[in-house]
């Protein structure tokens, strides 16, 4: 059924991603919040960008029309929270698929036709393995800000057999950092698609860097007390 979907957009043309989101707008409560991340942070190329902004200014905005189904959003809070649930959700289906069905089945799925209708490539999976590989478990929450990783880091993880309670965590975590800054975004620019994009990816580096940062100032401090002992 996923793949006559798939097939049925593109063959009319339908740009698909529009299609959802204009159900969406119409649409916007907690359940689909949950559904829509969920899809996000699976195999299914569905930006996340589209998901969390727009329900952060529906809730921060107490005087909005936008008050879809007519179910209220309570805060900001509990739409980052939904919505890490839902990102958490993808992932773990990411993570059994690969678990379950291996690197042969993966790679021969990702360099099938629905694979490459799902943006999948054999040249993708292997950049988000050798990027697992290379960082270890905690890549799985630093994986959460970088493009084109975001969505596939959870692969690698299942097909290492990585500890599912550290794929959990730090999947969590991740998840529920990146929709913050996302809730942020669409706090401050709503209804400016080109400067939501533009900023959560040069906020993606940000955290980045101040990750790195993190990381370096406790290596050095750990590395002062061990050599003054």
């Amino acid at each position: 059924m996923k793949r006559a979907f798939l097939i049925i957009l593109l063959a009319t043309g339908t740009n698909w991603v529009s299609v959802v989101t204009d159900w969406y707008s119409t649409n916007m409560n907690y359940g689909s919040i949950v559904a829509l991340m969920t899809v996000e942070s699976s195999f299914i190329p569905f930006p996340s960008e589209v998901v969390i902004p727009p329900a952060a200014y529906v809730a921060a905005d107490p005087g909005s029309s936008v008050h879809v189904s007519d179910s209220y959003f309570v805060n900001v809070a509990l739409i980052v929270l939904f919505g890490t649930i839902g990102a958490l959700l993808g992932a773990i289906i990411n993570y059994l698929l690969s678990l379950w069905l291996g690197r042969a089945i993966i790679y021969a799925f990702a360099d099938s036709r629905l694979g490459h209708l799902c943006l999948l490539s054999r040249e993708k999976m292997e950049k988000a393995e050798t990027y697992f590989n290379d960082h270890g478990k905690v890549s799985t929450f630093i994986g959460r800000f970088i493009p084109g990783i975001r969505q596939l880091i959870s692969i690698p993880a299942g097909l290492s057999k990585m500890h599912f309670g550290w794929f959990l965590f730090y999947t969590f975590l991740g998840a529920g950092l990146w929709n913050t800054v996302l809730a942020i975004l669409g706090y401050v620019a709503h209804g400016q698609a080109d400067l939501i994009n533009k900023y959560s990816h040069e906020l993606s580096v940000a955290i980045l860097v101040l990750l790195g940062v993190a990381v370096l100032y406790y290596a050095v401090k750990w590395l002062v007390r061990y050599l003054r002992k």
